[in-house]
């Protein structure tokens, strides 16, 4: 039993006391992983008396704030909050319109909460109604109080009730690839698949077989200093993106350069990794910077170069704190936390003199990130103008590397010492600890939600879509105390309400999709929200099941993204085989005889033969083991007998690959994020075999047929 002050102190701040697992099992959370995790919150509670002072400070805190920190609203609907005044004090609140202008007249509505003492004062609490009619945006809350009209402002979002589907893909259903970006390389590619070969892998998936989307891993920058982290989820800065993804051929200026100079030395070397049995992102960064940083030095149009001084002017004080911690990475080191004291905090005298010491190199990571925004408008257009109605599909990471660049220029509204993970589930018995520093969600309010709405505006500038890994973070997050296991952490509840009011506001703008990855230990209450608010969940077959069944094609949700499996997954061919088992029994993941989860798992692929054979997609007499491409093609077949409104087939699956790209649990154990694709051999793929390869396009042609059959959505499952 939590002692009633921790409870308290808890509550107050969002901190999970209690869970339920994924064995439907409440669990108590241990009194030291709450003491530890409040510590985080900047709530002391080691003691009763620093439960008491904790909790005393929280409500003198309450009660010294004018306004709420930030009002969150839906347009089309009332929305109440409080205003704190000197008790019988008049109040009088207005709101500042994103676009200049004023509402006033705001009708009070009743509050008979008691006054509070305050250092001697008696504060008391009105509540007053935001009008339903007011427009979406990013708004100011104003209040004027007292003889000497005393002033205090509040950020006010008003966000979209449901997101609407984009018009360009109106009430049909769409398809689209799966890619990890980096493993699709081409001849062209310089060892890594780059932002030219994602465009070349759209313009042929929608031109010859009818493509809406391409979804692609995140494209999050990663620290310029080797060795380079090779996970996508665990990036340096989710607002910006990696330049290894850059193809330095399309740069303008690269055509500037000496034909037989040592630029075309270092792409000729590069060019030579692209056959290459593991991903070599060192390798390929360090031509590809050698070659960048001529090009950088090449002179510049008028127009380009009003064009880049628009585009640093428009990313502000952001796009140069990244590229000063770009620059100190590569003099100090990729953790900022072993830099000189001095230069741990980036509004700090020290880093302003070393920015000002170390112009043109930080100038040189602002124009990488310009050269990378010019080449996802390319892409973006290019796939529309091939007939793809959503376009690219960007993912969007959990969280950034708590030593990166969005650590150190985030440290104000980013929690110290705590990581975030999952709790053990089926698939990962273990649990998992993703070593990413969450938000605080008092201090994201107190900032009006800036850093995130930045972040999601960024994600969505040159975008059909994004896909949010892991969105129930967005309602609570893994905490797990430093020193502790993955299973030893608590929930802690997140303001889910302004969170993804904040993506539909975005996305509306952006004319875009969202789609959530609901995937793991939800609360069923969490999928009902999401669909209300317009955002596409996350359906993986082997995981649909009812009571340990396949969930019948009918009963799948509507409003979500379909697939056969993703990449914590092998591909379709290698799970078929049973590769994630061996995997997993190789590296110690199992918490059960490698025999038991064989036969499990045997079990599950039995049952979902026998689903596709009882809705005649696979022949009784067909043999499964030897007849793999067979099997694939019915099982997206089978997608397309669900409602789903978008389905996506993993591009290792149509060239017949069978390895994994990510292995949870896993940092050095398996080649995470650095398998290219390749055949059933194991034999590398490149681009321009797949464009060429019947199997390829005959499972492409399945995706056409799946999405225009009007068999799917004949029902709807939230």
């Amino acid at each position: 039993m939590v002692e009633p002050a921790l409870q308290e102190l808890a509550r107050r701040f969002g901190v999970a006391t209690r869970y339920r697992d994924w064995t439907e099992r409440m669990v108590a959370v241990p009194e030291s992983t709450l003491v530890a995790v409040l510590g985080a919150l900047g709530a002391p509670a080691g003691t009763d008396a620093e439960r008491r002072a904790s909790l005393a400070e929280a409500e003198r805190r309450y009660w010294a704030r004018p306004l709420p920190a930030t009002v969150v609203a839906r347009v089309g609907t009332e929305q109440e909050f409080w205003v704190h005044v000197t008790h019988g004090d008049p109040a009088e609140v207005s709101v500042l319109l994103e676009d200049g202008t004023t509402r006033r007249g705001l009708r009070q509505v009743d509050n008979f909460t008691a006054p509070f003492e305050l250092d001697g004062r008696q504060v008391g609490e009105a509540s007053f109604l935001l009008p339903a009619d007011l427009p979406l945006g990013y708004h100011r809350l104003r209040l004027r109080s007292g003889a000497a009209e005393a002033e205090a402002e509040a950020a006010l979002i008003v966000t979209p009730d449901r997101l609407r589907v984009p018009e360009r893909l109106g009430a049909r259903r769409g398809w689209g690839l799966a890619v990890q970006l980096y493993s699709a390389r081409s001849h062209r590619s310089w060892g890594v698949g780059d932002l030219t070969d994602l465009t070349d892998l759209a313009v042929w998936s929608a031109g010859r077989h009818g493509a809406d989307f391409i979804l692609v891993n995140p494209l999050h920058a990663a620290a310029p200093t080797t060795p380079m982290e090779p996970s996508p989820y665990l990036p340096t800065s989710r607002r910006f993106v990696n330049p290894l993804y850059l193809r330095v051929e399309e740069v303008p200026e690269f055509a500037e350069l000496p034909k037989h100079g040592p630029a075309r030395h270092h792409r000729s070397q590069a060019l030579l990794a692209a056959d290459s049995e593991v991903i070599d992102r060192d390798g390929a960064w360090a031509a590809k910077r050698a070659v960048l940083d001529l090009v950088y030095r090449v002179p510049r149009s008028a127009g380009r170069q009003f064009a880049f001084a628009t585009y640093c002017d428009r990313q502000g004080a952001a796009l140069e704190a990244f590229a000063t911690w770009c620059v100190l990475a590569e003099q100090h080191g990729d953790s900022w936390r072993r830099w000189p004291e001095p230069l741990r905090h980036p509004d700090s005298a020290a880093v302003a003199e070393f920015a000002a010491a170390h112009r043109d190199a930080v100038d040189f990571h602002r124009w990488l990130q310009w050269q990378l925004d010019e080449q996802l408008a390319a892409a973006q257009s290019r796939t529309q103008r091939a007939g793809m109605a959503l376009g690219v599909l960007h993912d969007l990471a959990v969280g950034a590397h708590p030593e990166g660049a969005d650590a150190w220029a985030l440290q104000n509204v980013l929690a110290s010492g705590v990581t975030v993970g999952a709790p053990p589930d089926a698939f990962n018995q273990l649990g998992q600890d993703w070593s990413q520093p969450p938000w605080r969600p008092d201090r994201l309010a107190e900032q009006g939600f800036r850093p995130f709405r930045d972040l999601i505006a960024a994600v969505l500038r040159s975008a059909g879509g994004v896909r949010i890994d892991h969105i129930i973070g967005l309602f609570r997050l893994w905490w797990i105390p430093p020193g502790s296991s993955p299973a030893d952490g608590t929930y802690v509840h997140y303001d889910h309400e302004a969170l993804i009011g904040i993506v539909a506001l975005e996305a509306h703008r952006a004319g875009a999709v969202v789609v959530g990855e609901d995937l793991g230990t939800v609360e069923p209450w969490v999928r009902d929200y999401l669909h209300e608010r317009g955002v596409l969940g996350t359906s993986i077959l082997w995981f649909e099941t009812d009571e340990g069944r396949p969930l019948p094609a009918e009963r799948w949700r509507t409003d979500c993204l379909a697939s056969v499996t993703t990449h914590d997954l092998p591909p379709t061919a290698g799970y078929l085989a049973g590769e994630h088992v061996r995997l997993r029994d190789a590296l110690g993941l199992l918490s059960r005889p490698v025999a038991e989860e064989r036969a499990a798992d045997r079990a599950a692929q039995d049952a979902w033969l026998a689903e596709l054979r009882r809705v005649g997609l696979l022949a009784d007499h067909a043999d499964t083991d030897t007849d793999t491409e067979a099997t694939i093609r019915a099982l997206y077949r089978y997608l397309g007998r669900t409602p789903a409104r978008l389905l996506a087939v993993a591009l290792p699956d149509l060239v017949g690959d069978r390895r994994t790209q990510n292995q949870p649990g896993t940092i050095d154990e398996y080649p995470n994020w650095r398998v290219p694709l390749a055949g059933p051999d194991g034999m590398p793929v490149l681009l321009e075999e797949m464009f060429d390869d019947a199997r390829a396009a005959a499972l492409a042609e399945v995706l056409r047929a799946a999405v225009a059959s009007a068999s799917g959505g004949a029902g709807e499952r939230r």
